[in-house]
């Protein structure tokens, strides 16, 4: 696919990749994240007693059910984003802040693991997947020409729409997993 400056095309592994590699990363988030929780919790009370109770509460809170829901409903933002990529031939605002919170999600990760000294879900996948993918389709949509230049207030972009779709995402989970029980 040729773009309009004449400049290589974007590929569907460029955009659709994006699914594609964050479904094999919530792969590890959803075999890991509910069992991690409940072995590490306590040790990571007493390691962060900064951290608020009721922070600590709701973590703990999470069950795979709920958690498995969330995954779900950010599935939908991600293939949306996805296929706006696809449908822009990677000129999408929204495409592009998201290829942009997958890769920073990824270094996240590793930045938990490094805060933990150990294995936190999705630090296995985030080295090997997320962000070498967020580099390479980053530099296939800047050989394509479609690549907006990236500014600091971006890259906090992509961290707001990263944290935005998680929390909307478990508020999604939490609703309807739990909003029968309490009535």
């Amino acid at each position: 696919m040729k773009n309009s400056s004449g400049g290589e095309g974007v590929e569907g592994a460029v955009t659709l990749g994006l699914l594609a590699a964050w479904a094999l990363h919530d792969l590890e988030e959803l075999a890991t994240v509910p069992g991690w929780w409940r072995r590490n919790l306590p040790a990571l009370r007493e390691r962060y007693p900064s951290v608020p109770e009721a922070g600590w509460r709701r973590a703990g809170s999470v069950d795979g059910r709920e958690f498995a829901v969330a995954v779900g409903a950010m599935a939908a933002v991600v293939a949306s984003a996805s296929v706006a990529g696809r449908l822009t031939g990677g000129r999408s605002a929204t495409y592009q802040a998201a290829l942009n919170a997958f890769g920073l999600h990824g270094l996240v990760h590793l930045a938990q693991a490094g805060l933990v000294r150990g294995y936190t879900p999705g630090s296995a996948t985030s080295p090997l997947i997320v962000v070498p993918f967020a580099l390479w389709a980053r530099r296939r949509l800047r050989r394509a020409g479609v690549l907006r230049a990236t500014r600091p207030r971006d890259l906090a972009v992509g961290l707001g729409f990263a944290g935005a779709a998680t929390v909307a995402s478990h508020a999604v989970a939490r609703r309807l997993t739990r909003g029968g029980r309490s009535r």
